[in-house]
């Protein structure tokens, strides 16, 4: 009988040591697994501190029309990453990024562009725009009290007002515009020239144009 029970109980502690080594090799390889940096991702899982108004998905914008299902952020990874490096570095100064338009499927190019055939407001779908390619962000920037910082023009405005170059402005616009730009140059972006909301990824000019979809539910 004490030769069954030294038995069993080397059999219990076997096992315990066999199923604890193999959770523990399960977690390990969740932690560790790295994310390639051109996958599509959701910025809501990386981070909380955005401000959302993602145009495209309401009928607030020059289209007048809803052309995506659900208001949802997706970039390619290495987008997301430095987009949340510049937003630490707006945080300072107690503000926030507020997000207008992110990574656009190609359909739904193709859908804009059947609304507005015009390259100078919508870029042909035949040639894909950053937008596409999950490396852009169309953003603003508010305060800790969540009002919009004034830019000078509204989103969407398709008017020389809205370039960088252009100089009639108030000092306070032309500094915010600036305080914007250098922050998101500073963190890996490129600007738009005629686009003071408009933000490229510089790595990610050469990434394969897309057409991932997201789950909306």
């Amino acid at each position: 009988m004490l030769r069954f029970t030294k038995t069993l109980f080397f059999l219990i502690s076997l096992f315990w040591m066999v199923s604890s080594q193999a959770q523990n090799e399960v977690y390990s390889s969740e932690t560790t697994q790295e994310i390639a940096d051109t996958t599509f991702v959701n910025l809501r899982d990386y981070s909380s501190d955005f401000v959302y108004d993602m145009k495209y998905a309401t009928e607030d914008n020059f289209l007048k029309a809803k052309v995506y299902d659900c208001a949802e952020c997706m970039l390619r990874y290495k987008t997301v990453k430095a987009l949340i490096a510049a937003n630490k570095e707006f945080m300072k100064d107690n503000c926030k990024i507020k997000l207008f338009d992110c990574y656009r499927p190609l359909s739904i190019q193709q859908k804009m562009w059947e609304i507005v055939p015009k390259p100078e407001y919508v870029a042909d779908p035949k040639k894909g725009s950053i937008h596409n390619r999950g490396g852009a962000v169309d953003i603003t920037l508010v305060n800790a009290n969540g009002v919009e910082l004034e830019m000078g023009t509204s989103f969407d405005f398709f008017g020389i007002q809205a370039s960088h170059n252009y100089k009639k402005l108030p000092v306070s616009v032309k500094a915010n515009r600036k305080y914007l730009k250098d922050i998101m140059i500073k963190n890996g972006f490129n600007s738009f020239d005629s686009e003071w909301w408009h933000y490229n990824l510089k790595t990610g000019l050469k990434d394969n144009v897309s057409n991932q979809k997201w789950d909306c539910n």
